[in-house]
């Protein structure tokens, strides 16, 4: 009887781990510190895309799922940009782009985000070097707004 509840442990622990890392590609990456990150971008000479969602938004989800997980996936995307989610509504901790404590929620503030989802596009300074993308706007010319925003971004990024 122990053995069995021991192999059916093992079975279901092996189950757990394995689904993991394919729901974590099924997600943005949660921004922790910015710093860091901007400190990549400059090595990459890429900008940084931040996408505000608040966890009762259904259009955040669908940002996420129908544009910027897709794109976060896609390797072309990973030498043009750096692609973060900020909670509005997270008190969880990060590291803002000067490098000091913050949290999720009051970076959103210092940033003037109020409506979700909004999409900024940042410099490795932490300077906004696009318009804000808010809400989903039309479906169909989201994903153009998204390429437009990060081309923007690329050319100020690297004084083009």
């Amino acid at each position: 009887m122990m053995r069995t509840i021991a192999i059916w442990t093992m079975i279901l622990a092996w189950g757990l781990v394995s689904i993991g890392p394919a729901r974590a590609m099924d997600s943005l990456v949660q921004a922790k510190n910015f710093n860091a990150d901007a400190r990549i971008a400059a090595q990459r000479q890429v900008p940084i895309l931040v996408l505000f969602t608040s966890p009762s938004c259904p259009y955040c989800e669908r940002a996420k799922r129908e544009y910027l997980v897709p794109m976060q996936k896609d390797p072309a995307n990973r030498s043009r940009v750096i692609i973060r989610e900020v909670n509005i509504d997270s008190s969880a901790g990060l590291i803002g782009f000067d490098g000091k404590p913050t949290n999720e929620s009051a970076f959103a503030r210092a940033h003037k985000v109020t409506f979700v989802p909004t999409v900024m596009v940042f410099d490795p300074r932490g300077a906004a070097i696009s318009e804000p993308i808010v809400g989903l706007l039309i479906a169909d010319y989201y994903f153009g707004y998204l390429e437009a925003a990060i081309d923007e971004g690329i050319s100020k990024v690297r004084g083009k």
